[in-house]
């Protein structure tokens, strides 16, 4: 549900993994490399940057002391205020906005974070709702950076963080704005506009694709038909609208 990881001096990962877990990464000194989807970001002391549930990631080095917080949604969603403050400034986006965040108090998010640990390492009484408050405040601790910093504030709601999730869980079944709305017993309405809201299918199905044509072995065939798409033609002219190129040139532009 919840732990704590810690790296100093060494390399990490192997290859890129994909976890279905929000990940938050803080360089404590140093420096440290990691790969999140397509992008290498490179975080100094200092600062985190979040992962959100089914990004591919990859530690590539560690030159300082790195501490990666990693917890479900489960875990930490038990109210609608829970799922707006987890996205909050665009905190594990389902969009693919990750970005390195220079927090204004770094003693502060250390020693929470360290709090954190010893609360799941002895396990007292009601030390989940210990935890789960003091991931809380490292939220509430990033987004006063972000703003301090000079970002603007968003605040998405909960019902439009529900349709994310919904979006995310059907790939396969590419199922219309329509089928979300009535899951969530709701209307397309208030899912913002009909056509907001397929853009938004849309975005995270192209997302998808992009990480199952990086880090699967899989064929192109396959691929569009995990995504609900039952002519690979139409996937891969679907994807090159979007894109601008086809599924095989995005490989090659990529990892070449």
């Amino acid at each position: 549900m919840i732990e704590v990881k810690k790296y100093s001096n060494q390399e990490g990962h192997p290859e890129p993994r994909r976890v279905i877990k929000y990940t938050l990464f803080w360089c404590n000194t140093g420096t440290a490399e990691i790969l999140i989807d397509e992008n290498i970001f490179n975080l100094k002391s200092g600062q985190t940057v979040t992962i959100t549930s089914g990004q591919f990631h990859q530690l590539i080095t560690v030159n300082g002391e790195l501490t990666a917080l990693e917890f479900t949604l489960d875990f930490f969603c038990k109210s609608d205020s829970d799922i707006e403050l987890i996205f909050h400034n665009g905190l594990f986006c389902h969009f693919g906005m990750n970005e390195m965040i220079t927090v204004q108090h770094p003693d502060f998010f250390t020693d929470t974070l360290n709090l954190i640990e010893k609360e799941i390492h002895e396990k007292p009484y009601q030390y989940l709702t210990s935890t789960h408050s003091l991931v809380e405040l490292l939220l509430v601790e990033i987004n006063r950076s972000k703003i301090a910093n000079g970002d603007e504030i968003w605040k998405p709601d909960a019902l439009f963080l529900k349709f994310l999730e919904s979006v995310r869980n059907n790939f396969s079944n590419n199922h219309p704005v329509s089928y979300h709305a009535d899951a969530l017993t709701t209307t397309e309405a208030k899912l913002h506009t009909n056509k907001t809201a397929q853009n938004v299918i849309y975005s995270l199905t192209i997302s998808e694709a992009k990480r199952l044509l990086l880090y699967e072995k899989l064929s192109i065939k396959e691929i569009a038909y995990q995504l609900g798409f039952n002519d690979p033609f139409y996937f891969s002219n679907f994807f090159k609208k979007h894109t601008s190129l086809s599924p095989k040139d995005y490989q090659k532009s990529v990892k070449s």
